[in-house]
């Protein structure tokens, strides 16, 4: 972890000079603070987006004590996940999610081989203790944190999205409006999502080749097997990869009309070889948007995103 002068990234001595007086001590120190948290973080191959959303949390927390590190506390940090959770009403994994990124920034400032501690000391006659313990913080005891009233659809509730998805299609179309293409699109991203057992971010970044064939599925045709290589990622770590197994010959059906006959309709100057169009063609078929304003139909499936998923249709439509 150590640099050629024997400091670890973040270090305080990386980002104040000795002697060199300050404009504005307070701001100054606090903002060179987030910059060593966030170099140690990057030296750790922490995500870039787990990195920017853990400062915005902290400086929630900065803003509402309305007090720098040194001179946090612990009956401060509790007000503020009091307000959070009585006031604003966020979830018990959303506090949860507030909590952890003060408690690693504290376990930062207060970390002797970064000097903050001895640096603020030096410059304000205090320093940065931990605010957050086992007594103030919630614990992670189970798997699925959903709340109650999330569920999974039925059978029927799941059947009448995929029509409603598909009476899209037709309506817009019928209409002789071109709006049809995204239309269909979302069609088949939420079927091939439920198909594959697909979060978001795996079902966004599909390309045409991750779809292989299946020595054991050959009704499947070219979409017996796909290929997950953007999955949830491990702390550090390169996104997981996997292989998901076609079970449904519906869901091969639906790929390869997209492949085949929607997706060219698309009309891109240059066709890259994912699945999705690119920016290229933002008219046509780009970006996760619904193509007509959301319906009660929709926003249900919204909201079910992340429960466990239920039984599927028997049909593409």
């Amino acid at each position: 972890m150590a640099g050629k002068d024997g400091r670890a990234p973040g270090a305080a001595r990386l980002y104040l000079a000795d002697g060199v007086p300050l404009l504005r001590p307070e701001e100054q120190v606090f903002e060179a603070m987030l910059d060593g948290w966030r170099n140690q973080q990057l030296a750790r191959n922490l995500a870039l987006s787990t990195i920017n959303g853990r400062e915005r949390k902290v400086r929630a927390f900065a803003a509402h004590a309305d007090a720098f590190p040194w001179t946090w506390s612990s009956p401060l940090a509790d007000e503020w996940f009091g307000d959070l959770r009585a006031v604003r009403g966020c979830v018990r994994s959303t506090l949860r999610g507030y909590q952890e990124a003060v408690r690693l920034f504290c376990d930062y400032a207060t970390d002797p081989a970064y000097e903050w501690a001895s640096e603020c000391e030096r410059r304000f006659g205090t320093h940065p203790i931990q605010v957050c313990h086992e007594w103030n913080t919630a614990v992670h005891m189970q798997e699925c944190e959903a709340e109650s009233p999330k569920r999974a659809f039925t059978r029927d509730e799941l059947q009448a999205f995929f029509d409603h998805a598909d009476d899209e299609v037709s309506r817009v179309r019928g209409r002789g409006r071109k709006g049809w293409l995204p239309a269909f699109r979302d069609a088949m991203l939420f079927k091939t999502a439920y198909a594959y057992g697909l979060r978001r971010n795996e079902t966004r970044m599909l390309d045409t080749a991750d779809f292989g064939r299946n020595p054991e599925g050959a009704e499947f045709g070219e979409y017996g097997v796909c290929y997950v290589r953007h999955g949830k990622a491990k702390k550090g770590s390169p996104p997981k990869r996997r292989s998901v197994l076609t079970v449904w010959e519906w869901s091969a059906e639906i790929l390869d009309q997209w492949t085949s006959e929607v997706r060219p309709a698309c009309a891109m100057r240059t066709a890259p070889p994912c699945g999705r169009p690119n920016a290229a063609d933002e008219s046509a078929c780009s970006g996760w948007t619904p193509a007509s304003p959301p319906t009660a139909t929709t926003l249900a499936w919204t909201r079910s995103w992340t429960s466990t998923r239920c039984e599927g249709p028997t049909s593409p439509t």
